[in-house]
């Protein structure tokens, strides 16, 4: 057995959750993948997931699923998924150890 291509925090989970109890639609759960956008190339992208795609992998906490784009997973493997709120933002956050550098806007990464 082979570890999950991301890990999803307790924080994640819940705003997942949350975000699917109040879409007004029934869905699988959310779809993460890559993008090429931005100053370093790459960037983190997060969408409804209304059904699974092939050769997606799946990643499941609790009640909350997962779907990783294929052409997104060997760029977030090993990957923590996390939701953070403060005083002045919040929002979905990736802990990616694959990363080499970010933009200075912190919206895109390379590998």
């Amino acid at each position: 057995m082979r570890a999950a291509p991301l890990t999803i925090t307790d924080a994640a989970v819940r705003r997942v959750q949350h975000l699917l109890a109040n879409r007004g639609k029934p869905s699988v759960g959310i779809r993460v993948g890559i993008s090429t956008k931005g100053c370093s190339g790459l960037k983190y992208t997060i969408e409804y997931a209304d059904d699974r795609k092939p050769f997606e992998e799946v990643v499941e906490k609790e009640d909350v699923t997962v779907l990783i784009d294929p052409k997104a997973s060997l760029f977030i493997l090993g990957t923590e998924m996390d939701f953070v709120e403060d005083d002045l933002q919040s929002g979905f956050i990736f802990r990616n150890p694959n990363e080499k550098g970010r933009c200075g806007c912190g919206e895109s990464f390379h590998v």
